[in-house]
């Protein structure tokens, strides 16, 4: 099985996990455009269970999803890089894939809360695009 690593940027906060993501997503929506200071964030799903922190210990934002469930971002405490996402209304993680130590293996399998994206924001071709989060993945 697969095991990926991955740090903030100053090498505080480690983690890992194991196995291939459930999802692989660009995210155009508002919290996502001010948490990172672009237009977008491009997470991997991971569940709950095949993540872990190995080193340090990072600090917590809350905030409500669209479910009115929490969503915790894990940052590192020293340089502030958010390192992943927990989405409790689900049970995975979406892992910041800027993060990883080695990050090439992975591409966006879908682009989600498009209609929130700014007018300047450029879509990958052949990712689909959806207004919202579908259905099936809420």
């Amino acid at each position: 099985m697969a095991k990926y690593e991955g740090s903030c940027g100053c090498g505080h906060v480690k983690y890992a996990f194991e196995g291939e993501p459930i999802n692989a997503a660009f995210c155009y929506c508002k919290e996502c455009q001010k948490h990172t200071g672009s237009d977008k964030w491009f997470g991997l799903w991971v569940p709950k269970d095949k993540f872990a922190f190995t080193k340090g210990e990072t600090k917590s934002y809350t905030r409500k999803g669209d479910s009115s469930k929490d969503i915790h971002h894990q940052f590192c405490s020293r340089c502030g890089t958010t390192v992943c996402v927990e989405v409790t209304v689900a049970g995975f993680y979406s892992v910041s894939a800027s993060t990883l130590d080695d990050s090439s293996h992975f591409s966006p399998k879908m682009a989600i809360y498009t209609a929130s994206a700014p007018k300047w924001a450029v879509f990958p071709e052949d990712v689909p695009k959806f207004d919202i989060l579908p259905p099936e993945f809420s």
